[in-house]
């Protein structure tokens, strides 16, 4: 049986911690940016922890 191959966005788009926890970027921070308060940027920019009905579905395309 041939092995199961990553999804190319997916490996973008998520990473695994070392915990085995699965992260993603926030959205929102691509444009837009000056009616933004830096606060609210730098909120942006931390990861994510990817919600529980979701993780199922990351965790297939990722090959885990």
């Amino acid at each position: 049986m041939p092995k199961n191959k990553t999804h190319s966005g997916a490996k973008k788009r998520f990473r695994v911690t070392g915990s085995g926890k699965l992260m993603r970027e926030q959205a929102g921070k691509r444009h837009l940016l000056e009616v933004k308060s830096s606060r609210r940027k730098r909120k942006l920019s931390k990861d994510q922890v990817v919600d529980a009905s979701n993780l199922r579905e990351v965790k297939k395309l990722l090959g885990r």
